[in-house]
């Protein structure tokens, strides 16, 4: 499956973990394309999309979870963007169910789904600040400007 991957998805970089667990790594715009030829060979359940902020390398990994039950091969997609161009095209019509996980992603680390119709927020209605899980959020910032306390002590002057 590996050589396989690795002759359709030419640009990307195809890893083999454990003996069973194939890695893919790809920029956000060929994230799609991968997807389709891995459901299309065999990777029919996604599991997950979760992001993983990669501060230091300025970047997020939008993290697809896919598992083949025919090949009995679990398949990691990772979507790289840099963190001032955080877009990856939606996969909602690969996968109807990403539709949730990508609003939840783009309310938690700010990425544009391109093509998603609905990126309403799931849990921060009237959110105003910058996407909460990002790694330069500032909890404690947050927490004195919204409501004046940090671990429970009042701050001066507020």
């Amino acid at each position: 499956m590996a050589r396989k991957l690795r002759r359709l998805l030419a640009g990307s970089t195809v890893n083999e973990r454990y003996g069973n667990r194939l890695e893919v790594i790809t920029d956000g715009p060929h994230a799609v394309s991968a997807l389709v030829i891995l459901k299309s060979s065999g990777f029919e359940h996604l599991s997950n999309i979760t992001c993983v902020d990669w501060i230091d390398e300025h970047r997020m990994d939008v993290t697809y979870n896919l598992w083949s039950y025919t090949h009995r091969l679990h398949a990691v997609v990772k979507a790289q963007a840099h963190r001032d161009a955080l877009e990856v095209p939606t996969t909602g019509e690969i996968w109807p169910q990403a539709q949730v996980y990508e609003r939840e992603i783009h309310e938690m680390f700010g990425v544009e789904f391109t093509g998603n119709p609905d990126l309403s927020p799931l849990f921060l209605h009237n959110w105003r600040d910058m996407p909460p899980l990002r790694k330069d959020f500032d909890t404690e910032e947050y927490s004195r400007r919204a409501y004046g306390v940090v671990d429970g002590v009042e701050e001066a002057g507020v």
